[in-house]
């Protein structure tokens, strides 16, 4: 019988494997390097690692980068586009936006060339009206002169198809009749939303992604079923669900920051079962550092984002901060004489220079492992026997230290000054220029390197303490097996209130149930529970920002009661006083689009799985000279997972284990609680 749950993450350093058995009731944990530019390799060896009997295991989960690098790095498909005529343009217009604030400098290319945007005529108007018909030759044209040019993906762009698909769906069911493979991406399919620009570019995303993403996928699943694996194979989302991998094939764009997004989820589950609603996570990986908030235990969700200039993704996605400060990140001294950190990564390979793979940079785990803070003798990721401190420590000399006039250590010390105040903006952001009050909020680091700054982050930010998940190197990995299944939905409504047409507003809520039921029902998972939610995106008459106004709608699960107007009237001016403080008066309320989600509730795991040993002492296993602030001290060192629940380690202390460090600074001290979780806070007066 299957018993095992896997899930995996593929960072820009690190892949990491979280192994559960259901029935025994414990778990495992890996970490492989990330393999390019091919990453299942190092996917399949991680899991390998770990598990011999690939029939035994019940559900691989994947939050995975590949959609994120294929955009930042410009490698998707070489992707056409058919759209109306006179909107040829609209990708590379954008918003009028620019990539730098100041100055008249900056390009920007579209992921898709002006000779492979095509125009056709047609035209639907705002109200749904068609005026003109699709003229399915010009389409028939088009496609054939893309397929000439090499395009590998196709996008439909119509203008108005949110308020009626007629013309798009005629256009599409031709082209999937005579298009050379299945990559046709439809905007009345991807996003039914008003706004041609987001739309658009979100479709053209999707087009752009669907051959990488989609032949990743279908590797990783051929290598699996080869391997003897039976069971369910499900991909992250960015908005901290799972979907089917077929779904994901067809969404790809969904999954722009997948990774990321199992990370929170996990975070989020760990706080509340610690006890602690408020939360801002801390996920240091190899090339990056990525923040966000956890409010009264729900993480926050954004309708789009931006993953890189002029890349706008337009889908629910929870909310994350992402700089260049990861353990990988580069520092460097630029021309004025100012040290930096990052944005460049020396990832897995060459790694920092103490790997002694060819790097002779310094990065942020160099000033690390130069101040005694990671253990040179035990590497994480078990690929290499040791680090390289002197290589380390003269990298950091010739490219920080002499440019600087600093001692060696001194600039190992800046290092670490300038990373953390990064990370400390990149929390204040998502906290205080929020509204948030950082002292009201724990900080949960986890990846690789999170740990190690864990302290630095309390100092600069003022958080009262901290929270070490039990494998924090493995987070991410740990929120794919945690992660519910969720499908959301949009369809643009566009109406004043006193003028809505109930019929049609519940006719969209009912379809959206029915097409999210059926992708749960076809992920042959079990559920403990299915959840509808509904909001709408609403505003006064004239206003173009909206607020989301959540619809206490009673369901069964199935079936959705019908809304008045009278509930959406309450509802809307409730969220737009708590958001602004005050009412218009004898404003014009508006519904611009419904959005839905459609949640199939996974069954959680315990983690009393993960809980220490009860009982017993703390027994040092080590002293190591580290330096903290201005001086070196002898620094007790802990094996991690043998400590007891109720343990106290007064700092300075070291933490180690086989995928992270954990680091409690001199006037801190960590609490071991019954889930294995360390508690980080100031030393007792």
């Amino acid at each position: 019988m299957s018993s095992l749950m896997i899930g995996v993450d593929v960072g820009g350093t690190f892949t990491d494997i979280f192994v559960l058995n259901e029935t025994a009731g414990t778990a495992r944990v890996a970490k492989v390097p990330t393999t390019r530019p091919d990453q299942s390799a190092g996917f399949l060896d991680g899991i390998k690692q770990e598990v011999s009997d690939f029939s035994k295991i019940s559900v691989v989960v994947h939050g995975t980068t590949a959609g994120t690098n294929a955009l930042l790095e410009r490698k998707g498909a070489k992707t056409g586009v058919i759209c109306t005529q006179g909107l040829r343009d609209v990708l590379e217009m954008r918003r009028r936006d620019r990539p730098r604030t100041w100055g008249l400098r900056g390009n920007f290319e579209p992921v898709v060339d002006r000779r492979n945007r095509l125009e056709v005529p047609e035209r639907t108007l705002a109200d749904g009206t068609v005026r003109t018909p699709v003229d399915l030759d010009a389409v028939r044209s088009a496609a054939q002169a893309l397929q000439a040019n090499g395009c590998e993906s196709v996008a439909i762009l119509f203008a108005n198809s949110y308020a009626n698909t007629a013309n798009e769906e005629a256009a599409v069911a031709l082209l999937r009749d005579i298009w050379h493979n299945q990559h046709v991406s439809a905007s009345s399919e991807i996003l039914p939303e008003i706004r041609e620009f987001e739309r658009f570019s979100t479709t053209a995303l999707n087009a752009y992604l669907q051959p990488e993403v989609s032949g990743y996928f279908a590797r990783l699943e051929n290598a699996l079923k080869a391997d003897g694996f039976e069971g369910e194979f499900m991909i992250v989302q960015s908005n901290g669900g799972v979907m089917a991998v077929d779904t994901a094939c067809r969404l790809p764009v969904r999954t722009a920051l997948s990774g990321p997004a199992a990370g929170v989820i996990a975070a989020a589950y760990i706080a509340q079962s610690a006890g602690f609603e408020n939360v801002i996570t801390g996920d240091m990986g190899g090339t990056s550092f990525d923040v966000s908030l956890i409010s009264a235990g729900r993480s926050m969700l954004s309708p789009q984002t931006s993953i890189d200039f002029g890349m706008v993704v337009r889908n629910p996605m929870i909310e994350i901060t992402t700089i260049g400060a990861g353990g990988g990140s580069i520092a460097w001294v630029d021309k004025g004489g100012l040290l930096n950190i990052g944005p460049q990564s020396a990832g897995s390979n060459p790694g920092p220079v103490a790997y002694g793979l060819g790097n002779t940079r310094p990065t942020v785990t160099d000033a690390n492992v130069f101040l005694g803070r990671i253990d040179p003798e035990n590497p994480i990721g078990g690929e290499l026997e040791r680090l390289d401190i002197d290589a380390a420590g003269r990298a950091i000399d010739e490219h920080v230290g002499k440019p600087l006039g600093l001692t060696t250590v001194e600039a190992a010390e800046a290092i670490l000054k300038v990373a953390n105040s990064r990370m400390a903006g990149a929390i204040r952001l998502v906290s205080i220029e929020r509204g948030f009050d950082p002292k009201n909020f724990a900080f949960m680091p986890f990846g690789g390197g999170g740990a190690l700054h864990a302290g630095a982050m309390l100092a600069e930010v003022g958080i009262a303490r901290a929270i070490v998940p039990r494998y924090p190197g493995v987070t991410s990995a740990m929120g794919c097996v945690i992660a519910d299944m969720r499908q959301d939905f949009v369809q643009t409504i566009n109406s004043r209130v006193d003028m809505l047409d109930k019929a049609a507003l519940a006719a969209f809520m009912h379809a959206h149930v029915d097409q999210g039921l059926a992708l749960l029902d076809a992920a042959r998972t079990n559920f403990e529970a299915r959840e509808l939610s509904f909001e709408l995106d609403m505003a006064y008459v004239g206003q173009t920002h909206t607020v989301s106004v959540p619809l206490k709608v009673k369901t069964d699960g199935s079936t959705v009661a019908a809304v008045t107007r009278a509930e959406i009237e309450t509802a809307f001016d409730a969220t737009y006083k708590a958001t602004y403080g005050r009412l218009l008066q004898n404003g014009v309320r508006r519904i611009l689009n419904l959005r839905s989600a459609v949640t199939g509730k996974r069954p959680k795991f315990d983690l009393s799985t993960l809980a220490p040993p009860e009982g017993g002492r703390a027994e040092k296993v080590g002293v190591r000279r580290v330096h903290f602030g201005d001086k070196w001290y002898d620094t007790a060192i802990y094996d991690r997972l043998a400590l007891p629940s109720g343990t106290k380690i007064v700092g300075p202390a070291i933490l180690t284990q086989p995928d992270t460090t954990v680091l409690i600074e001199p006037h801190l001290q960590g609490r071991v609680d019954r889930f294995g979780n360390t508690i980080i806070e100031p030393q007792e007066e």
